[in-house]
Parts: structure tokens; sequence; C-alpha cells
């Protein structure tokens, strides 16, 4: 790779849109599990015991929905990224890095399809 070469090509592009698009399907689903299982902790509790054991569950229960709002928070930032990657793509500056203008090797965007940093400037922002 040289670097007149700035831009990767439409067939590249093609296949980091499907790893990002297949991301999206999963990251999507696990969302709508999150979701879901926060829906069905709010609607349980119709118990109204009053004892310390149920003062300790509701503790629980409330550090569980924290722990899983934390998750859907996280996994919404991660569907962005990846919807942000995808707009990349379409106005062709997907896998050029934010830091250095150098193409970001076809193997960090593998595997982290929504970066915009080699690793390279990755290292060099945490000093």
């Amino acid at each position: 790779m040289n670097d007149d070469n700035i831009r990767y090509s439409r067939e590249d592009l093609n296949e980091f849109d499907q790893i990002i698009q297949d991301k999206l399907t999963a990251a999507r689903k696990e969302l709508a599990f999150i979701k879901e299982t926060l829906n069905r902790s709010n609607d349980s509790g119709t118990d109204t015991t009053a004892s310390s054991a149920k003062v300790l569950e509701d503790g629980a229960d409330t550090a569980e929905k924290e722990s899983m709002n934390q998750l859907a928070s996280r996994q919404m930032k991660f569907i962005q990224q990846l919807e942000n990657a995808q707009v990349r793509i379409k106005n062709g500056t997907y896998g050029v890095c934010i830091g250095t203008g150098k193409l970001i090797p076809k193997e960090r965007l593998r595997a982290v399809p929504h970066t915009q940093h080699s690793i390279e400037a990755k290292m060099a922002r945490r000093d």
C-alpha cells in the first residue's frame, strides 16, 4: 500500500459495509434483549411483603437495573458509531485515520470497523 492510495476500493468498502451491517444486526438484537429485560424487571414486584430480605432484594434489583441501563447506553453508543461508519463509507472518508490522514490497515478495520484511528494515532492520543 503506497501513499497514493488514500482510499479503499469499492470492493473493500463493500466488505467493510457487510461487517458493519452484521455487527449492527447483532448489536440491535442485544439492545432489544436488554430493553426487554429492563421492562420485565420493572413489571415484576407485586409482592407487598415488608421485610429486610425484601429491602435487600430491592437494592439488588436497583443495582441490576443500573447495570442493565449502562449496558443499554453502551450498546446504543456502539450502534451510533457503526451507523456513523456507514455514513463514512457512503461519503468516501471511511478507513482514513483522522489523526494521521493515512489508511487504517484492513486488519484493524475488520476487528474494529467503526474506528477512525490507526493504532499509531490511538497510541499518540494516550500520551
